[in-house]
């Protein structure tokens, strides 16, 4: 069985603690896109973690973790990350984290040049992570990047570099007149991080492809969400990957392989990082008290999440491009403290009312239509099942479900890991 855990909204939806939860199910779970410009937090019976680039599984002994080739890999990041595991307990070996020798490096010129680009746009930003996200995959794309597998052939990989660090000068000395990368110091770089991280890198895509027609059941854990693939989301405003759960097979390296479901991960409210349009958007103290309750800072940056009601109309487009077979709800404890419970059930533009989202241009002219509904205002996080629910929390899920178009199977009503309820 192959399974994709995919973002609905704009990411930060609480995949990462849907997979912590899920992957007990799983022998295998594969990080396919992205790199360590976001974070999944994760809280268990070993702690509290947040996870940049490992997969979500690595927390379950019984999981073998795998890195695709989709996904491009920050080396001193991912060797820190490995290291504040193993404080924490958490075995890491080669048996149960696997690279994949196509994934791609992500460079510290990269990191460079995503900053000097965010300063040169100035109030005209993207909202980078500034993790070298962008130019890693431009290089990917301009055919000028290294991959995992070129550590086995360091000579090689040397005179491949030589080339590389000239071009990149020609944008990061030429174009912004900043001091030149040293080609000694990434090669020293490449030593250093990347001959700590060699026993991991293999041929996942082999592994995969044998795993998966031995009936091994495998997880594709996805970072962000629909409305930030680079093809489907708030374009420019997105990340540089595809976090569509249709790319799972490709970026894990089985494109010969099918999905067989994909559960969409959706908060009870709308959470954002970073900039680009949000319809349904908060300010001020009424943004202020519903970030503080749901703790919503990113994970990766630390950066205040911009909050508001949850939107159907973005949601629902999210559902459809994601294929979600089922949904996960997560964080709908946070609402217990409202009266009332407000949701955007579509948007104004121009005076006309809209069901379907919209291009990403026509985003700034959008109002919300809100509709408000009766909360429960009570804790809910012991309820166990439906039953235990509150009427009106209860009601909610059932209108979302119906406004989405898309069963909810799962609900959280707590952030530690047996705080959900199975619908």
């Amino acid at each position: 069985m192959l399974t994709s855990i995919v973002g609905i909204n704009w990411g930060d939806e609480g995949k990462g603690r849907m997979v912590d939860l899920l992957s007990s199910d799983y022998d295998i779970v594969v990080r396919y896109q992205g790199g360590n410009n976001a974070g999944h937090t994760v809280i268990n019976d070993k702690g509290k973690f947040i996870l940049n680039l490992l997969p979500s599984g690595i927390l379950r002994d019984t999981v073998v973790n795998v890195m695709g080739n989709g996904m491009v890999v920050d080396l001193k990041h991912l060797c820190g990350e490995i290291a504040k595991l193993r404080e924490a307990g958490i075995k890491i070996t080669p048996e149960n984290l696997k690279i994949s020798n196509k994934a791609v490096i992500c460079m510290p010129y990269d990191v460079l040049q995503d900053g000097l680009e965010e300063q040169r746009l100035k109030d005209k930003k993207f909202g980078s992570t500034l993790r070298g996200i962008s130019p890693i995959y431009a290089d990917k794309y301009f055919k000028k990047a290294l991959r995992m597998g070129e550590l086995f052939h360091f000579d090689i990989m040397k005179e491949r570099l030589k080339g590389i660090v000239e071009w990149k000068n020609l944008f990061i000395e030429g174009g912004y007149k900043h001091e030149p990368v040293s080609y000694d110091e990434m090669v020293a770089y490449l030593e250093e991080y990347g001959g700590q991280l060699k026993d991991f890198v293999c041929d996942t895509s082999v592994y995969l492809d044998n795993a998966a027609k031995s009936g091994k059941k495998i997880m594709f854990e996805a970072q962000l969400g629909a409305l930030r693939d680079i093809d489907f989301g708030i374009y420019p405003y997105t990340s540089s990957s595809s976090t569509i759960s249709s790319y799972a097979p490709i970026g894990a390296g089985i494109p010969n392989h099918k999905l067989d479901s994909a559960i969409g991960i959706m908060k009870a409210y709308s959470t954002c990082v970073g900039e680009g349009p949000f319809t349904a958007e908060y300010f001020g103290e009424k943004a202020e008290y519903l970030r503080k309750a749901g703790g919503e800072y990113g994970a990766a940056t630390g950066r205040p999440r911009r909050v508001g009601p949850f939107d159907v109309v973005a949601s629902k487009y999210g559902v459809r491009m994601q294929g979600a077979t089922e949904v996960a709800l997560t964080k709908l404890d946070i609402l217990s403290g409202y009266e009332e419970i407000e949701v955007c059930v579509a948007y104004e533009l121009d005076g006309e009312e809209i069901h379907e989202f919209p291009f990403t241009d026509m985003l700034d002219r959008c109002k919300p239509v809100i509709v408000k509904m009766k909360g429960w205002n009570c804790d809910i996080s012991s309820c166990k099942k439906a039953e235990d629910l509150p009427k009106e929390a209860y009601d909610y899920i059932k209108f979302i479900e119906k406004a989405t178009e898309c069963k909810i199977t799962y609900v959280s009503v707590g952030a530690e890991r047996e705080q959900y309820i199975k619908m």
